[in-house]
């Protein structure tokens, strides 16, 4: 399918969201690595994560805590293209990444 960087600090939830996109067929390298989508995790160091995001030049997706709204407000203010609570990165990880896939065809 597709090649997509993850860059998630947290083991347990990045090795959660990894196997899920393995399983749907994508292969997942570090967020460094030459990506067709790059998925990140926003709930912290934000700022910095941010402009990976702008250097990255490819669809993202980016997901935050639920209750941090201003880090939502930030992410699409900085232009990631689809922004998410966790629950739902969890949730609809590999859908999300499909459509955006998909969108950017």
């Amino acid at each position: 399918m597709a090649t997509i960087a993850l860059l998630c600090p947290d083991l347990l939830f990045g090795s959660k969201v990894q196997g899920a996109l393995r399983a749907a067929g994508h292969e997942v390298v570090p967020p460094d690595a030459p990506a067709d989508l790059l998925v990140v995790d926003l709930t912290a160091d934000v700022e910095s994560r941010i402009e990976a995001v702008r250097q990255a030049r490819v669809p993202t997706l980016g997901f935050y805590s639920h209750v941090e709204q201003d880090v939502r407000r930030s992410a699409e203010a900085a232009g990631i293209d689809k922004v998410v609570p966790r629950s739902r990165m969890a949730r609809d990880g590999p859908a999300l990444v499909e459509r955006l896939l998909d969108d950017s065809r």
